[in-house]
């Protein structure tokens, strides 16, 4: 045991900032699975999308959407999603996933949905970075 308080002494620095990593860690987990928001990887979302009729909605920036999106998705810039909830209300009784390029922010604008009353809302685990890594196509029109 003294030779852990020796080290934190000696190496506080590098502790905290161990710490501060772990900690990050897992608010990010965390984050992700609040708000009764289901994760979704690229082929629960491929099936979710053929079977149920899901709805794609990217909230990337328009011109992040105009580089690359999944094909027949919504662009609902999460900056904007509260003001466009109305293009969205018509697919109430739909599953709705959200994406954006890597899943952090897409988790947070499905929690927003679940608290305006969307009760099927899914998010892209890993975003359109996990998509483009199990080769599904994306669209640029």
């Amino acid at each position: 045991m003294p030779q852990y308080i020796e080290f934190f002494r000696n190496h506080s620095l590098l502790v905290m900032a161990f710490l501060a990593i772990i900690t990050g860690l897992a608010w990010t987990f965390v984050a992700g699975r609040s708000g009764g928001v289901k994760r979704l990887g690229p082929a629960e979302a491929t099936r979710l999308i053929n079977s149920e009729d899901a709805v794609i909605v990217d909230v990337r920036s328009d011109g992040e959407f105009r580089q690359g999106h999944i094909i027949n998705a919504l662009n609902v810039p999460e900056k904007q999603l509260e003001a466009q909830l109305g293009k969205l209300s018509k697919h109430k009784d739909k599953p709705l996933i959200t994406v954006c390029r890597t899943g952090q922010v897409s988790a947070k604008a499905a929690t927003a949905l679940r608290r305006h009353g969307f009760e099927r809302v899914n998010t892209l685990a890993g975003g359109l970075l996990s998509w483009e890594g199990a080769s599904l196509p994306l669209s640029k029109k």
